[in-house]
C-alpha cells in the first residue's frame, strides 16, 4: 500500500465506470441469456377507461413458440395490488392497483393479457392474436373537470379527489397568516401556471429477467432501488424476503422514471414462479411511454402579496395535482416535497400550501428529476419576474432585495425548514460577471429600438433545493413507509486492497469513482486499490438506494464513517505493534507512526497482521472490516444562479438559446468533472420542459405523443454551449461538506429559459406562454398581441411605474 502523490478529493477523475460503459463490456440487464428463458410481451389496452367484456386468447396460444397465454384472471387471487409507500393523509384515497387489469381498464397502456413464448418475437407477434371486448366508458382527462364528480375514475371510491395536504405557516407556528398578509397588502399578484406532463425518456428502457431455482427467485432489473424493490416484492407476493435476491446491474439511466415497483417486474415474478423456468421481459420504447410513470402534470395557482417598495409579505400556493389512474411508489408525496420549496431563497413572513391530488384516466404520473421542486422553482421565480414587472423594478433588483442574506445563515424558513449554509449573494455575482449582465442588457435595448425582428430575452433563475432526502424522523412525520438511512461497508483485504460495499445504486451518477476518491483520501491508499461493489442484494445486504440527490451526502457520509471505524481499529492495532500509547500515534497519507520519532507502520502491514492474527490486542476480533450507517439531521440546501439569454424570431416564433450561465453551490465538490455532467445533463432537461417535451392526449385518453418523433427529447445540437462555474459554502449537515448535485441543473433551468422567452417578448404585449414554448406558441402569442392597457416596457422587461405605483 502506497499513499496516493494528491488528495483525490476535488480531483478531476475520469470515472472508473466508463470504460465498459462506453466500449459495450457490460452487461445490460437485457443482454442476459438464461438456459430455457421464456420471454414475456404484454398486451396494452388501447382505450384509457372501460370494462373488459370478453378476452380471446385460444389464437394466440396455438402460435408457434408459444407456452401460454394469461390474463388478469390468470392472477387476480395472487397479483395483490402494487405498494404505494406515501399515503400522505389518513384519509387519502388509494384505489387497489392490480399489476394486470381484471374486469377493467383505467389508462391506455394498462396490461390486459400476457404472452410467454420461447422469443421475444413470436411473443410479440402473439399478442395480435388475442382478441379484447371493451365496454367504453367516459374519460376523465381534465384534472378540474375531474373535481366536479361527474364522471368517476373508480366508482367505488366515490369521488376522483385522492386528498388534500396542507401546510400553513401560522398554524405550524413559523409564520403569520397569510390571508391577512394578502389582505393588508399594498401589491397582491395571482397568477396560474401549468406544469406540463413528462415523460422521463431514459436511454435503457426498463427490462427484467426473473430466474427461480430450488425456491429462490433472482431478479435482476434496470432500477433505482434494488433493495426497496426487493422488500415491496416480498410484501405483494408473500415470497419471503430472504428467498428473493434483486441485482441492478448497470441501469443506464433512470431520472426518477425508475424509482419504481413496475407492473411487470411483479408480472415476470408471478410468471416464473409459475412455469418453474426464468422470464424476461424488455420494453420497446413506445411502450415505455405508454406505460411507465410520466411525471409532473400540475396546474398551480399562486398568490404573492408585497409591500409597494418590493418587500414580499405572503405567498398563498393552491395546486392540483394529477395522480394519473392509480397511486404508484411515491405518486401522492411527489407533489409535497415541492412544499417546502415555493419560499425558496426569500424571506416571506406567511406561507400557505394547499395540494389536492386528483385521479384521472391517464398513466399514473411519480418521480421525474427534480420531483416537486422543479415546479416549485418554476412558480416562485416566474412570480418574483411577475413581481419585478408591476413595481417596474429591475428583476434581479427584486431578488437581491428579498433573499436570504449569507450572514443570517443558519435561517429557519417560513416552510419549516432550517437552511444550514449558503451565499447567494456570490452566485449571483459570479453569474453576472461571467454573462456580461449589463451588456447584454445594452444589447437587449438596442434591438428595441432599434424593432429587430429577433428580439433578445434575459431570464433569471436564484433557486435553492433540499438534498440528500433521508431523515428519517422527517419522512415518518410526512407519513412516508420507510426510513431515510444509508449504509456502507468496507473490507480491508489482505493484500491491502479495499473493497467498498454501498447501499446506493447508481444508474449513471459515478458512485464507483467517487466512493473510490473518498475512500482513497481517508485510508491513504491508491484509488486504483478500491473496488466498489453496489446494486446487488447479496452482496449490499441492505440500503435506501438512489434518488433525491442523496447518494454522496448520506450514502458517502455512511462510507467516511465505515472508514473512520477501519481507522480507529488500525489504530490500536498499530499502537500494540509499535509498543507504544494509542495517544502518540498519528495517521497520514497511509501509515501510522509514533509522534516524534521514526517508527512507522503502514496501513497494509496493520491490516495484514489483522488478519493472520498472531499477535492482536487481547479482546481484539481478527479482521479490518467495518460497517456504518447514517441518517442525518437535516437535509442539505444547494443553490446557485442561472442565467439565460434567448433570442426569439418575432415572425417564426422560433426560440434559439445564445448564452447560458450556471453558478451552482453545491458544498465541497468531489470529482468537478462528475459535477459539471451532471448539471449538464439537468440543464438538458430542464431547458426540455421549457421548449421541448410535453405527454399529450386525445380527447379519449390516448397517448398521442408514444413515440420520439412525437415527443421531442433534445439532443446536443439542439442545446447551447453552457458556461458553468461554483461558489462554495459547505454543508454543515455532513462531514463532507456535500449538498447534492444531480438534480440542480433541472430545478434551475426550466425558469431561467421561461423568463428569458417572456422578457424578449413582454414589451410586444405577451404576458405569458404556456410550456414548452415551442415556436406555433409562441407565434400565436404574438399574435393575439396586448390584453387592454399593457403598455410600453422599458428595455429590462420591465415597465415603469407613477407616483401611485401602477404600471404606465
Amino acid at each position: 500500500m502506497t499513499a496516493t502523490a494528491e488528495p483525490e478529493i476535488g480531483r478531476a477523475r475520469l470515472r472508473k465506470e466508463d470504460a465498459r460503459l462506453i466500449t459495450g463490456q457490460t452487461t445490460w440487464t437485457d443482454n442476459l441469456q438464461l438456459h430455457g428463458m421464456l420471454h414475456m410481451a404484454v398486451l396494452r389496452s388501447p382505450v384509457a377507461h372501460a370494462r373488459i367484456t370478453g378476452i380471446d386468447v385460444s389464437r394466440a396460444t396455438s402460435m408457434p413458440g408459444v407456452a401460454v397465454v394469461l390474463t388478469g384472471e390468470d392472477f387476480a387471487a395472487e397479483q395483490g395490488s402494487l405498494p404505494c409507500a406515501w399515503p400522505i393523509t389518513e384519509d387519502m384515497k388509494a384505489p387497489p392497483a392490480p399489476a394486470m387489469a381484471v374486469d377493467q381498464v383505467n389508462f391506455a397502456g394498462e396490461a390486459v393479457a400476457l404472452v410467454i413464448a420461447d422469443s421475444a418475437y413470436h411473443a410479440a407477434d402473439a399478442l395480435e392474436a388475442i382478441d379484447v371486448d371493451y365496454d367504453e366508458l367516459p374519460v376523465v382527462l381534465d384534472m378540474e373537470e375531474a373535481l366536479r364528480d361527474n364522471d368517476l375514475v373508480h366508482p367505488d371510491l366515490g369521488t376522483n379527489k385522492c386528498a388534500t395536504w396542507i401546510f400553513d405557516s401560522a398554524e405550524a407556528g413559523v409564520g403569520t397568516n397569510v390571508e391577512d398578509e394578502i389582505a393588508s397588502a399594498e401589491v397582491v399578484i395571482e397568477r396560474t401556471f401549468k406544469q406540463q406532463r413528462l415523460i422521463p425518456a431514459f436511454m435503457e428502457p426498463r427490462s427484467v429477467v426473473v430466474d427461480t431455482t430450488a425456491g429462490m427467485f433472482t431478479v435482476w432489473s434496470a432500477t433505482q432501488i434494488p433493495h426497496i424493490l426487493r422488500w415491496m416484492l416480498s410484501a405483494v407476493t408473500g415470497i419471503s424476503e430472504h428467498k428473493l435476491r434483486v441485482i441492478a446491474p448497470d441501469v443506464g439511466g433512470g431520472f426518477g422514471g425508475k424509482l419504481q415497483v413496475t407492473p411487470e417486474e411483479l408480472l415476470c415474478l408471478l410468471v416464473a414462479r409459475r412455469m418453474g423456468r426464468p422470464v424476461k421481459w424488455t420494453e420497446s420504447r413506445t411502450e415505455s411511454m405508454l406505460s411507465a410513470h410520466h411525471g409532473r402534470d400540475q396546474i398551480q395557482k399562486i398568490t404573492l402579496s408585497a409591500r409597494r417598495d418590493g418587500t414580499v409579505t405572503g405567498l398563498k400556493v393552491e395546486l392540483l395535482a394529477d395522480m394519473g389512474a392509480y397511486l404508484r411508489l411515491v405518486t401522492p408525496g411527489v407533489p409535497i416535497l415541492g412544499a417546502f420549496m415555493f419560499n425558496s431563497i426569500y424571506k416571506f413572513a406567511a406561507y400557505r400550501f394547499v395540494c389536492t391530488n386528483v385521479f384521472t384516466n391517464k398513466v399514473p404520473t411519480d418521480a421525474y428529476r427534480g420531483a416537486g421542486r422543479p415546479e416549485a422553482t418554476f412558480a416562485i421565480e416566474r412570480m418574483m419576474d411577475e413581481l419585478a414587472v408591476e413595481l417596474g423594478v429591475e428583476p434581479m433588483k427584486i431578488r437581491e432585495m428579498n433573499w436570504i442574506r449569507h450572514e443570517e445563515f443558519p435561517f429557519d424558513t417560513v416552510a419549516g425548514l432550517t437552511y444550514d449554509s449558503g451565499n447567494y449573494e456570490a452566485a449571483t455575482a459570479r453569474a453576472m460577471e461571467l454573462f456580461g449582465y449589463e451588456e447584454m442588457r445594452e444589447e437587449q435595448a438596442r434591438r428595441r429600438s432599434s424593432g429587430d425582428v429577433v428580439q433578445l430575452g434575459i431570464g433569471i433563475s436564484t433557486y435553492t433545493e433540499m438534498c440528500g432526502l433521508a431523515p428519517s424522523r422527517v419522512l415518518g412525520a410526512l407519513r412516508y413507509a420507510a426510513g431515510g438511512w444509508e449504509t456502507a461497508s468496507i473490507r480491508m483485504l489482505p493484500t491491502g486492497k479495499v473493497e467498498v460495499i454501498t447501499g446506493t445504486s447508481p444508474h449513471g451518477q459515478g458512485h464507483e469513482t467517487v466512493w473510490s476518491q473518498i475512500v482513497a483520501d481517508k485510508l491513504g491508499v491508491p484509488f486504483d486499490d478500491v473496488e466498489v461493489l453496489h446494486g446487488d442484494t447479496a452482496t449490499s445486504h441492505k440500503g435506501m438506494d438512489s434518488y433525491g440527490s442523496r447518494s454522496l451526502a448520506v450514502g458517502g457520509t455512511a462510507l467516511v464513517h465505515a472508514a473512520d471505524k477501519v481507522l480507529a481499529k488500525a489504530r490500536t492495532l498499530a499502537a500494540h505493534m509499535m509498543e507504544c500509547d494509542e495517544a502518540d500515534v498519528e495517521f497520514a497519507s497511509g501509515s501510522f507512526s509514533v509522534r516524534g520519532t521514526s517508527t512507522a507502520r503502514s496501513l497494509g502491514d496493520v491490516v495484514l497482521a489483522a488478519h493472520v492474527a498472531h499477535d492482536l490486542p487481547e479482546g481484539m476480533e481478527p479482521g479490518m472490516d467495518a460497517d456504518a450507517t447514517f441518517d442525518p439531521d437535516n437535509f442539505s440546501f444547494p443553490h446557485g444562479t442561472h442565467l439565460c439569454a434567448t433570442e426569439v424570431d418575432t415572425e417564426t416564433g422560433m426560440v434559439r438559446i445564445s448564452r447560458y450561465v450556471a453558478v451552482d453551490d453545491v458544498g465541497t465538490v468531489m470529482n468537478p468533472l462528475i459535477v459539471d455532467g451532471q448539471v449538464h445533463g439537468g440543464l438538458a432537461q430542464g431547458i426540455a420542459q421549457a421548449l421541448y417535451e410535453e405527454a399529450t392526449h386525445d380527447e379519449m385518453g390516448t397517448l398521442t405523443s408514444a413515440t420520439l418523433a412525437d415527443y421531442l427529447v433534445p439532443c446536443a445540437a439542439d442545446l447551447p454551449a453552457f458556461l458553468t462555474d461554483r461558489t462554495t459554502t459547505p454543508a454543515t449537515s455532513n462531514p463532507l461538506g456535500a449538498k447534492g448535485v444531480g438534480e440542480a441543473g433541472t430545478i434551475a433551468s426550466t425558469p431561467a429559459v421561461v423568463n428569458s422567452v417572456l422578457d424578449a417578448l413582454r414589451h410586444l404585449g405577451v404576458r405569458d406562454i404556456e410550456m414548452p414554448m415551442s415556436p406555433e406558441r409562441v407565434w400565436t402569442a404574438l399574435q393575439g398581441r396586448p390584453d387592454e392597457g399593457a403598455g410600453e416596457v422599458a428595455a429590462g422587461g420591465l415597465g415603469s411605474i407613477d407616483a401611485q405605483g401602477g404600471q404606465s
